[in-house]
């Protein structure tokens, strides 16, 4: 394979991890068995989600979340989880038993979160961009003793979330329907009763989370008390080796006074949402602004009126906000004093003009998974702008292995596929019969990404194996709008592929094959993807072929030369 030319840092990375790791020190490394394999893990890590949330209430009346005009406190948030904690705990609810929640961004999905976490349940959040199929679907596989949802997504369901015996609490307006939904506020204001003490070990199930894979179906990603913990404790870590390596950044951010702030408008359901900013803000105290959904313009206004002082996001919405000159602004300029992106490597387009118009902010990039709670890679401030290609230094809890086609180990510098191995990783993917480890073999889990690591520690994303499609942040599994466009009577076959785009990272593109007698238009097939599928995965644009796709000598499909003569007809 290919040897890249590994790039170089003045900074002396190996003196700032011991420094940090070390015995006695803040972020000290020990060993613990897991499934039989000894794993490093951070000695101060919090034990358990429950512990977590507890020391969380010191906060007290500092202000929490902004939403919408509201401002909650940590004291009114508190207030409203015990509360409706209470009101679970009367249920029957009882640790290991699922709380799903299904919600845009909104206060209301926090407290469901913490309120289930509380009680030891596994909190199971939902995509929410979903139609009422897919929500459903991912209901089925959970099979939770609660839902938690606003009225737009029940009306999605029918009132129905499809699971036997389910307990529903609707956030919002009443909606019609044969199910037995109970209003949250009405629930809050309800008696409360003394709450159990919740003990859990560190492999007691934590959480699940949904992902794309690359399967047609999103896989719930279950996570142990343990992997959840480190995570978080690792995000910690970050941000103690950017402040080491950076102290110019860090000691203008301490003077500038203003209160820490993070506009929250990545979706709480992925990782980068609850980890990074939801459960860091919950136990740090810090303020978040909750974005109903993304705007550019009403971005734009809430930094400058909330005085945001930290804005982590997809690559895609920091492009859209480097195109408008208001960002620049002193006004919101003079406050903000991170961005973050999220994914792999960036655009190198992206990469210079962020350098250029904001050399002194604290810039950084993280690469991580699902599957390993957000856990791999991750750099800010000085190491980025020394390394912007890279996807970051790889964190102490995970070992990278790069591997070749026929899975040989290979050697610093060359291009092969990303495995990680890890106290952060998943239990394995749930299903109804329990938790499948197929995907863990050896403990390795095989990411489907392409890259290669350097000597310092620096982790470069190039590709993908995967058969995924970015969009805005979103992962959308190819395999998925296939099997929907193939429902259509019309379609044969269908290869579904990403593009670059400027302003999404990829677009969903789709070529397929159609039987003689059909004559469908794109614009029919695209209704036909609507009708079924979530907006952000219908195609852009559908080309239609009467002649079957090309196929390879064992029948696969070879998406390679269907995307190239897509793209060149695009261009003629």
């Amino acid at each position: 394979m290919e040897t890249i030319n590994e790039q170089t840092t003045t900074i002396d990375i190996a003196a700032l991890k011991a420094q940090l790791t070390g015995p006695g020190a803040p972020f000290e490394l020990t060993d613990v068995e897991v499934n039989g394999q000894p794993l490093a893990v951070f000695r101060q890590a919090p034990v358990s989600l429950p512990a977590l949330i507890g020391a969380s209430r010191v906060h007290g009346d500092k202000t929490f979340i902004v939403y919408q005009g509201e401002r909650w406190s940590f004291t009114r948030f508190f207030a409203e989880a015990d509360a409706l904690a209470s009101w679970l705990h009367a249920q029957g609810l009882e640790p290991g038993d699922r709380v799903a929640i299904a919600m845009r961004n909104r206060p209301e999905w926090a407290v469901a979160f913490v309120a289930a976490a509380m009680l030891g349940a596994v909190p199971a959040p939902i995509n929410s961009f979903g139609l009422g199929n897919e929500l459903r679907s991912a209901l089925q596989s959970v099979a939770p003793s609660v839902l938690c949802c606003d009225s737009d997504r029940l009306k999605r369901l029918e009132g129905d979330p499809g699971v036997p015996g389910c307990h529903v609490v609707r956030v919002g307006e009443p909606v019609e329907s044969r199910h037995d939904a109970q209003d949250y506020h009405t629930l809050i204001q309800g008696p409360q009763h003394a709450l159990p003490e919740v003990h859990l070990a560190p492999d007691d199930p934590a959480l699940i989370l949904f992902t794309s894979g690359a399967t047609s179906q999103a896989k719930g990603v279950l996570s142990s008390q343990r992997a959840v913990c480190q995570a978080l404790t690792n995000i910690d870590y970050i941000g103690a080796i950017s402040a080491m390596s950076s102290p110019r950044t860090i000691q203008r951010i301490m003077q500038s006074g203003h209160e820490p702030t993070t506009l929250t408008a990545v979706p709480l359901f992925h990782v980068s949402g609850l980890h990074a900013q939801l459960l860091t803000a919950l136990s740090k105290g810090r303020r978040l602004v909750f974005l109903h959904r993304w705007d550019t313009r009403e971005a734009l206004e809430l930094m400058r009126v909330e005085q945001v002082t930290q804005f982590n996001g997809a690559p895609s919405m920091v492009r859209q906000l480097l195109a408008e000159e208001e960002f620049f602004d002193p006004a919101i300029q003079d406050v903000l004093m991170g961005l973050g992106f999220g994914g792999a490597g960036l655009p190198e387009s992206l990469i210079d003009r962020v350098l250029t118009r904001m050399p002194e902010k604290l810039l950084g990039i993280g690469y991580g998974m699902t599957e390993s709670n957000g856990v791999c890679a991750a750099i800010s401030g000085d190491l980025f702008k020394s390394n912007p290609t890279s996807s970051g230094l790889i964190s102490p809890l995970m070992q990278v292995r790069i591997a070749s086609a026929d899975d040989a180990e290979l050697p610093n510098g060359e291009v092969g596929e990303i495995c990680l191995r890890g106290a952060a990783l998943m239990q394995g993917y749930w299903s109804g019969n329990g938790v499948s480890r197929q995907a863990l073999a050896d403990g390795w889990l095989h990411t489907g990404d392409l890259g290669y690591r350097d000597d310092q520690g620096f982790l470069y994303v190039v590709d993908r194996l995967k058969d995924i499609i970015n969009r805005s942040g979103e992962n959308i599994a190819a395999a998925e709008v296939e099997s929907c466009l193939m429902t259509h009577p019309a379609v044969i076959e269908a290869a579904v592929f990403g593009v670059p785009d400027p302003d999404t990272d990829e677009a969903v593109m789709a070529v397929v094959s159609v039987a003689p007698e059909w004559d469908p238009n794109p614009q029919a097939l695209r209704r036909h993807v609507a009708d079924a599928l979530a907006g952000y995965k219908v195609p852009v644009e559908i080309e239609i072929r009467q002649q079957p796709l090309p196929r390879n000598p064992v029948g696969k499909l070879i998406k390679p030369r269907i995307k190239r003569e897509f793209l060149e007809e695009r261009s003629s």
